[in-house]
């Protein structure tokens, strides 16, 4: 199992993360018969991810609004933090509703509870259709067998799981590229001073979920580079 890494995360620029928020709001995505997609977006918000949180909260925020105003997308806002903390929301398309939860976390000392986000997950596909989890990190302190035991259920029915790793963590790596190969999903790494490359991985998320995977591939054609590798990995 991984430790927490100590290390702080190098400066962004905020007019960067903005012009990369505003690019992932701007995909056109197309609906399957009507239906909105589905994306459960989960989030570590413990001690360690606590300078990138408070930089970008507020601008996470407007790409919540900007893309539940697409019509595309049901977003499920999930986290952990502090002693056994998990907490998701229900099901939103309301811009409003989603940034006043989301503006409403902050981060608190705790192990990681990777698990509960996917036992969470497997719990919503019971209820309903869900297209696609993705996974904001950056370490592992549970371990691989059950993590893997719990991410092969999603494999079998059908959700994949995109990990962005925050920081360069090896065994969170290895423990993140096992769980996105069961499930048919993807795992890239980022940091603070990469927002292009995050930019161009969130929108392939969202019109992955909202369009499914033919609508992903014509994406990767238009997109190249970063895109084509994250969308390679999928089966």
């Amino acid at each position: 199992m991984g430790k927490k890494p100590r290390h702080t995360p190098a400066k962004t620029d905020r007019n960067d993360v903005q012009a990369f928020l505003n690019k992932v709001a701007a995909v056109p995505l197309t609906n399957r018969a009507g239906e909105r997609g589905r994306l459960l977006f989960a989030l570590d918000a413990t001690a360690s991810r606590e300078p990138t949180w408070d930089r970008a909260c507020h601008i996470q925020a407007e790409m919540f609004r900007e893309t539940a105003s697409l019509g595309g997308l049901e977003i499920q806002l999930a986290y952990y933090r502090g002693y056994d903390e998990f907490a998701a929301t229900p099901w939103i398309s309301n811009s409003n509703d989603l940034i006043r939860r989301m503006t409403g976390v902050s981060c608190l000392g705790g192990h990681t509870q990777i698990q509960k986000v996917l036992d969470h997950t497997l719990v919503e596909a019971r209820k309903g259709r869900v297209n696609a989890l993705v996974f904001v990190g950056d370490c592992v302190e549970e371990s691989d067998d059950d993590l893997c035991h719990v991410a092969g259920k999603l494999g079998v029915l059908g959700i994949p799981v995109f990990l962005f790793q925050e920081g360069s963590e090896p065994m969170a790596e290895m423990a993140f590229r096992q769980i996105a190969r069961l499930t048919g999903g993807a795992h890239s790494r980022f940091d603070a001073t990469s927002p292009t490359q995050l930019r161009d991985l969130l929108k392939a998320v969202a019109v992955f979920a909202a369009g499914g995977r033919r609508a992903l591939a014509d994406y990767s054609r238009r997109s190249g580079g970063t895109v084509r590798r994250l969308t390679s990995q999928l089966r």
